[in-house]
């Protein structure tokens, strides 16, 4: 199987984080604070904290022994991850990460002052967590997940797996998602000979009743905007793609795992592995504002063979080659 890997490099000078004392100092316990976006269900949840732990563990760090852990879950859910953010505000922890947007500008408003380390974000810029991606300023750094290109590449995908594929849409909450694949999206379709819409939802109900109705005539297709809503709503989103009959893909592996068709997106455990060593960096007194943002290396093509064979689909063998897992 071959893997894709974009590298970005960005500039950045690790400098002093005057808040932050020297990690290996004697009988200090630092608190880590995570706010994640995701359900506390997600399958995929034990190997990224696992890989994010074990990140850790190589770097020096032991819970229980130099470090604490405290975790909170936000189930896409806005309001949830503002009280949890307050929750963890107040358990005076030395940094926090925050996992999605939406868990990022939470964390930003109830732990003011507190390095925060974000992941799954897709515009830093236009949140205003980041003045630029080389030096983000203040006390705020991270991960994007995706370029704005991807959504053109998400369609070309599914176009290339689905050939009589003549109608998309993209099923989002407009709570929560970034907005920044709709201009990539917008100009591939009509070269794919696509007419694509936006579904927008904010609860399940709103997701039945867009998936519903957009399957009432033929050849259609769904993009799954990947954000913390989405990734809660998963098994919703894969039944009705079944049931309907609709192919679709995803942004996160654990769609294809679920029974999704296929999904084209960053490798989360990698990026776990990422974070804990700039949660190490300024544990150890790096300035946050210094550290750069950093674009994903490493993206994950998986397909579901059961559900391609279910939809009535030919998985082009290149496109079997090309994938990092392919899913019988």
């Amino acid at each position: 199987m071959k893997r894709r890997e974009f590298i970005t490099l960005l500039g950045g000078v690790a400098a002093a984080w005057p808040l932050a004392a020297h990690a290996q100092q004697s009988g200090k316990v630092y608190r880590i604070g995570m706010l994640m976006g995701q359900p506390e269900s997600d399958p995929e949840n034990a190997s990224r904290l696992a890989a994010f732990r074990l990140a850790l563990g190589k770097l020096g760090w032991s819970e229980g022994r130099n470090l604490l852990i405290d975790i909170r879950w936000g189930g896409g859910d806005p309001d949830r991850m503002r009280t949890h953010a307050k929750e963890l505000s107040g358990l005076m922890p030395d940094i926090v990460v925050g996992e999605s947007t939406p868990a990022t500008t939470a964390l930003r408003q109830e732990a003011r002052g507190v390095p925060i380390v974000f992941l799954q974000v897709a515009n830093p810029i236009g949140a205003g967590f980041a003045a630029s991606l080389a030096h983000p300023g203040g006390n705020i750094t991270g991960f994007t997940n995706f370029e704005p290109s991807m959504g053109g590449k998400w369609l070309e995908l599914l176009k290339e797996l689905v050939p009589r594929l003549a109608r998309a849409a993209a099923i989002f909450n407009p709570d929560t998602h970034s907005g920044q694949y709709w201009q990539s999206i917008e100009t591939a379709a009509p070269t794919l000979a696509v007419k694509f819409t936006r579904a927008p939802v904010r609860g399940s109900a709103e997701i039945e009743r867009a998936v519903e109705a957009f399957a009432h005539d033929p050849d259609g297709g769904l993009l799954v905007m990947p954000d913390a809503f989405t990734l809660a709503n998963r098994e919703l989103i894969v039944t009705l793609a079944q049931r309907h009959r609709l192919p679709s893909i995803y942004a996160f592996r654990v769609f294809p795992a679920s029974g999704g068709l296929l999904s084209y997106g960053i490798d989360q455990v990698e990026i776990y592995r990422r974070v804990a060593a700039y949660v190490d960096r300024i544990l150890r007194g790096a300035n946050p504002g210094e550290l750069p943002v950093e674009a994903p290396t490493k993206f994950e093509l998986v397909i579901n063979l059961k559900t391609a064979n279910a939809l009535g689909l030919n998985v082009p063998l290149h496109l079997q080659q090309l994938a990092d897992e392919v899913i019988e």
